[in-house]
């Protein structure tokens, strides 16, 4: 009796845990767990890994990604490594402190607001690709 009643939970559980494993978060939806805009990649991520107790990640492109921001030259690995908590990248040294971004390399740094990154950005063109295609149309 006990057995069947054991067996019975199982069964019961089984269908809850492989749909909790078919909802995974994309990077994006991740990120804004971790009070960060989903900006701050660009589209398309085709995948990531998290290690939630360490905060170890590992977040996949395509290919490597550029795009300008301002005066600003951002390159985007094609695997990006780091380890994150709430408002904070470290590896990567990108701090999110309130409205601003605080992108560092090595001893150069700059500041952009937040709310330049609540959309993600397209490699090639950035956030200003209507600008970019009517520029390249133009020059046809």
């Amino acid at each position: 009796m006990a057995l069947r009643s054991v067996i019975f939970l199982i069964l019961v559980s089984l269908p809850a845990s492989l749909a909790s494993a078919n909802d995974k978060l994309s990077a994006y939806q991740v990120l804004q767990q971790y009070d960060f805009p989903a900006g701050i990649l660009p589209k398309g991520v085709s995948g990531y890994e998290l290690n939630r107790g360490t905060g170890e990640f590992s977040t996949f492109l395509q290919e490597t990604c550029n795009f300008k921001i301002e005066s600003y030259e951002l390159s985007y690995k094609s695997t990006i490594h780091g380890v994150i908590s709430p408002g904070r990248i470290t590896n990567l040294k990108v701090i999110h402190d309130g409205e601003e971004m605080e992108f560092s390399v090595g001893i150069g740094s700059a500041n952009f607001l937040t709310d330049n990154f609540y959309e993600s950005p397209k490699c090639g063109c950035g956030f200003d690709c209507n600008r970019f295609n009517a520029f390249a149309a133009a020059s046809i």
